[in-house]
Order: C-alpha cells, then sequence, then structure tokens
C-alpha cells in the first residue's frame, strides 16, 4: 500500500467532508472520533488543549477505509486497520517527523500500530491500559436502590462538577478536554451530568453522558468520591442516566470500561450493557 493513500489535513471541515459519512456508518465503534469532532466543531479547536487537532482519511477506490484524529498533546486515535495500512500509517507520520505520545484504538489495531511505529521510529511502547466498548441491552435497574434520588446537575452545580471531573480526570489519568470548566459549562447547557443524591441532599455520585451524534450516547465520566464508593451510588446513577439517554431518543447507549477494574465491569454488566469491543491504549517513549 502506497503511504500517499492517507490524505492528511488539519481542517476539520475538510475531515469531516470526507470521513464523516464512514464515521456515522458504524456509530458505536466510531463514538469517540464522532463525539470528539463534534465537540470541536462546537466548541473550538483548542477545547482538548494548545495544539492543533490533525486529522487522517484513508481512501481507496473512491471509499473512505479508515481515518484517526489528533488532538495535541494527547493520543493519536484510530479507526480499525489491518496490519498493513497500520503499518503505511506509521511509515507516513514517522517520516514527517511526528513525535506521538501513544496511540488509542481497538486492540488489533493499536498492537498493530505500536509495533509498526516502534520499527519505523525505534520508540519504546508500554501498554497503558486495555478497555472493554459496551453497548446497552435491556436497562435493569439495580434493585434495592440505594438511599436518595437521581438529580439533573445545574448551573448551582458548577463548583462541585468541576472539582468531581478534574479528580476524575486525575484517577484514569486519560486524556480530557483542556479544562474541567469548558466540560462543566458544556454539561449543565445539555442537562448531560445525573447526581445520585443522598436523602440529605448531598450529591454522592455522578454520571456524565455525551450529546447525541448519529444516534449513539455514551456514558461518561461515571465518578463516585473515593470515601463514598461501595454503596451503589454509581450503579443508580448510571442506570438513571442510561434510562434518559434512551427516552431522548438514542437508538445505541455506549460505555467503557477499564478492563482491570472488575467492581465496574460486573456492575454495568448487571444494568444490562452487553460487550462490543477490546480497546487498548499504549504510551510511547524514546529509545
Amino acid at each position: 500500500m502506497r503511504t500517499d493513500d492517507w490524505h492528511l489535513t488539519q481542517d476539520l471541515d475538510d475531515f469531516l467532508a470526507r470521513a464523516g459519512s464512514f464515521l456515522r456508518s458504524q456509530p458505536a465503534l466510531h463514538t469517540v472520533p464522532l463525539a470528539v469532532t463534534e465537540t470541536l466543531r462546537t466548541r473550538g479547536r483548542h477545547v482538548y488543549g494548545e495544539g492543533t487537532p490533525e486529522f487522517g482519511v484513508l481512501e481507496r477506490d473512491g471509499a473512505v477505509r479508515a481515518s484517526f484524529f489528533r488532538t495535541p498533546p494527547h493520543w493519536l486515535n484510530l479507526t480499525a486497520l489491518t496490519p498493513e495500512e497500520a503499518d503505511s500509517l506509521a511509515a507516513r507520520l514517522a517520516a514527517l517527523g511526528q513525535r506521538l505520545p501513544g496511540v488509542n484504538a481497538d486492540r488489533d489495531t493499536a498492537a498493530a500500530f505500536t509495533e509498526a511505529w516502534q520499527r519505523h521510529t525505534g520508540a519504546t511502547a508500554t501498554l497503558r491500559q486495555r478497555q472493554r466498548l459496551y453497548r446497552l441491552g435491556t436497562l435493569t435497574v439495580p434493585a434495592p436502590a440505594p438511599p436518595g434520588v437521581p438529580r439533573t446537575a445545574v448551573e448551582a452545580d458548577r463548583a462541585l462538577l468541576i472539582r468531581w471531573y478534574a479528580e476524575f480526570s486525575a484517577a484514569i489519568g486519560m486524556g480530557t478536554l483542556h479544562g474541567a470548566d469548558e466540560w462543566v459549562d458544556a454539561r449543565i447547557e445539555q442537562g448531560g451530568v445525573t447526581f445520585w443524591e443522598a436523602p440529605d441532599g448531598t450529591p454522592v455520585a455522578m454520571a456524565g453522558r455525551t450529546p447525541r451524534i448519529a444516534g449513539q450516547i455514551r456514558v461518561a465520566p461515571v465518578y463516585t468520591p473515593a470515601h463514598l464508593r461501595g454503596r451503589g451510588y454509581a450503579g443508580a446513577a448510571t442506570a438513571e442516566i442510561s434510562r434518559t439517554a434512551l427516552a431522548s431518543g438514542a437508538r445505541e447507549v455506549l460505555l467503557f470500561t477499564d478492563l482491570a477494574n472488575p467492581t465496574s465491569n460486573g456492575l454495568y454488566q448487571r444494568i444490562g450493557y452487553r460487550a462490543v469491543t477490546d480497546f487498548a491504549v499504549y504510551d510511547f517513549g524514546t529509545a
């Protein structure tokens, strides 16, 4: 495969014109690029950081085969590639002198690109996280529910949401929006965060969701402060925001889990989520 089969651009409109239909053709598998590009389109190109976003589309015989995006300083995010396609992209980016912090993709694609990147650049690589993408089947609300009630977050909750989002981001160590306030303002505006609230009115857990794009909504993040965990609050909040996602018209409700956390994986399966496919995140270093 020629490396010039890849069309590279920093123009979001150009990328979406070329790859938008391809991404929407499999909205579950492409939930992350769909959500990220919509956020860039609506909230500006620097919402994830000061660097200029980068995009790529693999076109063959007039059809889109794959795509990627990167919002520096975060990881390269790839749709599914064959080993040959992963090699061609790694060769192209290496020839351009790209310095990548890592890659996030489905398990096989991430492994293939990582091997190719090491070969073309001499970089080292470390598996950072294994993830599983789940799709909601039949929603099963946990019973009995923990004490309390669900409540949609509002402007008066802004300070708490900023703190919890920052704590969540630090805990997972993954790429996030440039500032917690950006994420919070967008979610409050969209009604996109549900608290589980204790009987005394104190929020004890939260579950967020992305806007509906191509018929799918992704639940993220789910967070309970450490001292309140193990009481069912996260499950109750997740079930409620999953219910509201379905009620808003979503055809698919999705979420990612860290496979190193058997508690959360078991919880989401009990609520009704079923595995779609596994993803992997690799960090790159210099030799």
